[in-house]
């Protein structure tokens, strides 16, 4: 009990006390003027039914879970590409695996920065390029109009992902045996069959653990928009991350941004639970 008291107090402070708060003001009415004298009027679930009474908060929800599903197919696949590839014997493989992880130790913020740079519409390094390649007659307006904004943000969160998803994948690869495909290839089965019958149904443990840890982080990513497009153009790059802290801090409806940050760990809780069902059907099984 001892060894673990340290971590159990770091959790209950800085993690169990900030959503205890944040779920009790979400019943209050909480504004600037009774924020700093707690004498916030106690309204119950008033801000979450004028929450969902508003249109406002579907749009942002469906952004969320339709930037959530592009990430974490692109990020899966792709990763799980990488890792293969790089699980074969050849001299560059470690170096080349450990120069992409880079790409994920880079700071998000930074990672925002550099794209919101690149994805600009006058002298964007990505316009630039894709017109000196006659790909395109004009400049595409990444962060300007609302569908290429949402793109921008899918192709710069899976940029950082995949390296995460690939490492992670090896792991699970490196511990698959040889034995398994020697045996499948005495037997007369091609690269297509060890990849389906094999290397797919023993990395499922590998793969459901990326697949709800890449869910989780990226259904609350929040500097990544943040910095890019702050929720624009005209909404369309909401996410309910960055709406709550809009409510919270631009518009200074605290309890109102307090139950939109509920309404995010709740679908995370719902998550994480499917999670740890699926695990322990497979440990049954």
């Amino acid at each position: 009990m001892l060894f673990v008291l340290p971590g159990l107090l770091y959790m209950l402070l800085l993690i169990g006390y900030p959503v205890i708060y944040n779920l009790v003001i979400s019943l209050q009415d909480v504004n600037v003027m009774t924020i700093r004298n707690k004498e916030a009027v106690f309204v119950g679930l008033q801000n979450y039914r004028y929450l969902f009474k508003e249109d406002m908060i579907w749009q942002v929800m469906k952004q969320t879970f339709t930037f959530t599903f592009w990430c974490i197919v692109f990020q899966l696949s792709l990763g799980l590409l990488l890792a293969v590839f790089f699980n074969q014997k050849f001299r560059m493989a470690k170096p080349a695996r450990g120069l992409l992880l880079v790409i994920w130790v880079v700071p998000m913020t930074v990672v925002a920065l550099i794209f919101k740079f690149m994805f600009q519409t006058d002298g964007g390094l990505i316009n630039t390029v894709l017109m000196n390649l006659h790909l395109i007659s004009q400049p595409i307006q990444w962060l300007v109009d609302a569908k290429m904004a949402m793109i921008s943000l899918i192709i710069t969160n899976c940029w950082v992902g995949i390296p995460f998803n690939m490492i992670l994948l090896s792991a699970g690869l490196n511990g698959i045996s040889p034995e398994i495909y020697e045996s499948a290839s005495i037997d007369g089965a091609n690269g297509f069959v060890k990849f389906f019958r094999i290397t797919l149904p023993l990395l499922r443990p590998a793969i459901m653990s990326v697949l709800i840890m890449g869910v989780i982080y990226t259904f609350k990513v929040f500097d990544l928009v943040y910095v890019m497009t702050s929720g624009g153009p005209n909404n369309a790059t909401e996410l309910l991350s960055t709406y709550s802290y809009r409510l919270s801090f631009t518009e200074y409806q605290f309890s109102r941004g307090a139950a939109a940050a509920n309404v995010l760990l709740l679908c995370l809780v719902v998550l994480a639970f499917l999670y740890v069902k699926m695990m322990r059907k497979d440990e049954v099984m």
